[in-house]
């Protein structure tokens, strides 16, 4: 192509400026982390070639001082060794110092140097126990030694013999447990038993209702045992009666209530007549305490059932102290006790207890008397912890009465 008049021919193109080379950076020294860590070849032997052993190290000295805890260290020894009682790594950063450099790729896959007594560490132990001092054994050929106990501890032998001591006790004391029956108090052996017999009578018809049965109780005693038959003076519900029939067993209750109502003239002389003056009955079935029997008073007097309504458990929870107020009473003499019944069939944990006295107010001032004996108090007093209700009623015997 041609130039131009004015500019004259066309100017060749500049040429590019070589490449301008990259300054060399400064070589920092290489850390110990970034070394080239030595991989060991680990080759697969030949199941022919024999596999070389190890050379046999001499056993170190045993050494009759108790170790301390084992721990990391590297002063004093080879690298990657256990020394008793020196600092490492570990102790030092919890103490708030500054923790020892990792070990070299040499140290940590068994290059390093070891001496004699130097032995790889792999755990930590824990602290040794406060009671003995544990010693390491060494030599496996040497007798084992037993640990030395602190001064006051108990020894081993004294240890084992605690445990077997409390081993037979936890024994002795499970075996009633596991022998125990369903029993709430003292077993009754004896079969016989008394049943009470309440009736509640019309208003005015008490002495029509006693007559009837004055003339004709022969003919029900000639079955079974009356023990006694009162009309009730004081406490609770008037127009009552109350009368006491002892029986065998449950065998022979039966046969006597068949017997009693196939006899026809008690039935129309005595049974029938009174079902009209009878507005309610009650029956229960009692047994006596198994330390306590029935007495019989010599002389006339009057009586006093005192009805005791107890906690739930039976007499193995409340008989003992129940049996101690009630002796109180028996020992000062100012009343005797006829019979403790326990009940069987009707109020459970119920008692009923029957005293005898000479009169009515013989009875007031023994219990004033009562009141004021230390032993009686003590006694009532444990006995009322198991109390929940109480009631009595003052008995008067009617003329056919065994019980006067």
């Amino acid at each position: 192509m041609g130039g131009c008049a004015h500019c004259g021919p066309p100017r060749a193109a500049a040429p590019p400026p070589p490449p301008r080379a990259a300054a060399p950076r400064p070589r920092r020294p290489r850390t110990r982390s970034e070394e080239p860590r030595q991989v060991r070849a680990h080759t697969r032997p030949d199941a022919t070639t024999p596999r070389a052993q190890p050379p046999a190290r001499e056993p170190p000295p045993r050494s009759d001082r108790p170790l301390g805890p084992l721990t990391r260290g590297d002063s004093g020894g080879a690298p990657g060794t256990c020394r008793p009682d020196a600092p490492g790594p570990q102790d030092a950063s919890l103490r708030g110092g500054a923790a020892a450099p990792p070990a070299s790729g040499a140290e940590r896959s068994g290059g390093g140097a070891r001496g004699p007594e130097a032995r790889p560490c792999r755990l930590r132990p824990a602290a040794p126990s406060p009671l003995f001092s544990r010693r390491v054994r060494r030599n496996p050929g040497a007798p084992e030694s037993r640990p030395a106990a602190l001064p006051g501890a108990p020894s081993h032998a004294m240890l084992v013999l605690r445990s077997r001591l409390a081993a037979a006790l936890a024994a002795r004391t499970l075996a009633p447990q596991l022998c125990s029956s369903f029993a709430t108090g003292p077993r009754q052996y004896d079969g016989t038993f008394y049943e009470f017999r309440t009736y509640c009578l019309k208003p005015s018809k008490m002495n029509e209702f006693l007559e009837n049965v004055k003339k004709n109780i022969h003919l029900r005693t000639a079955q079974s045992e009356l023990v006694g038959f009162w009309s009730v003076e004081f406490g609770g519900q008037m127009n009552k009666v109350f009368h006491i029939w002892k029986y065998d067993n449950f065998a022979h209750r039966t046969e006597v209530r068949k017997a009693v109502a196939k006899n026809k003239e008690w039935q129309q002389q005595c049974v029938i007549p009174n079902l009209a003056l009878i507005d309610e009955q009650e029956t229960e079935i009692t047994y006596l305490v198994p330390w306590c029997k029935l007495e019989k008073p010599t002389k006339e007097g009057v009586y006093e059932l005192v009805i005791f309504q107890l906690k739930p458990g039976g007499p193995a929870l409340w008989g003992d102290a129940f049996k101690r107020a009630i002796n109180a009473h028996v020992d000062l003499g100012y009343s005797k006790l006829v019979g403790v019944f326990h009940t069987e069939y009707g109020a459970l944990n119920r008692v009923h207890v029957l005293w005898w006295n000479e009169s009515a107010d013989s009875r007031a001032a023994g219990r004033h008397q009562s009141h004021e004996d230390p032993r009686v108090v003590a006694a009532v007093r444990e006995s009322v912890n198991y109390l929940v209700s109480q009631q009595n009623m003052l008995l008067i015997p009617t003329s056919f009465s065994p019980l006067k």
